[in-house]
């Protein structure tokens, strides 16, 4: 892997998780565009150190990367429960916790190299964060 695909995988993450840390951010959730940024941007990093490992170690020892991966999806539950607040039987936060989980998941697929996925999943949480917010609104209404 060189220098600009390491590159250029993490300047896209920043802009991905950037995007839906901003929507987070207009709602004025705790979880907002910097927390986002470093959640998506931490993911990556871990998914191509793995790649980066399988790659120098090839020759001599069977790595996989995926595992460095599948401990980062269960530290990021600890981070995103930290932003659900209950207070009586009204529970706030779980889109915060939910988008930080799915900007992880955007990053270990950038860090991946598995861009298209990476970028049709962030198209549907763009859609699903600004863009439904309103069509949330009106069922509300009519329950």
């Amino acid at each position: 892997m060189t220098d600009a695909i390491i590159v250029q995988r993490l300047l896209l993450i920043t802009a991905i998780a950037g995007a839906i840390g901003y929507e987070r951010e207009r709602h004025g959730r705790a979880a907002g565009f910097r927390t986002h940024i470093l959640v998506g941007v931490g993911s990556c990093l871990v998914m191509l150190t793995g790649i980066y490992l399988t790659e120098l170690y090839h020759q001599t020892t069977d790595i996989d990367p995926t595992r460095m991966a599948a401990q980062v999806i269960s530290g990021i539950g600890f981070l995103g429960a930290g932003t659900i607040l209950r207070s009586g039987t009204s529970v706030r936060g779980l889109t915060t916790a939910a988008s930080l989980w799915a900007v992880t998941g955007v990053g270990l697929a950038v860090g991946a190299g598995f861009l298209m996925g990476a970028l049709v999943a962030s198209a549907i949480l763009m859609v699903a964060l600004f863009g439904f917010a309103s069509l949330e609104r009106v069922m509300r209404k009519e329950q």
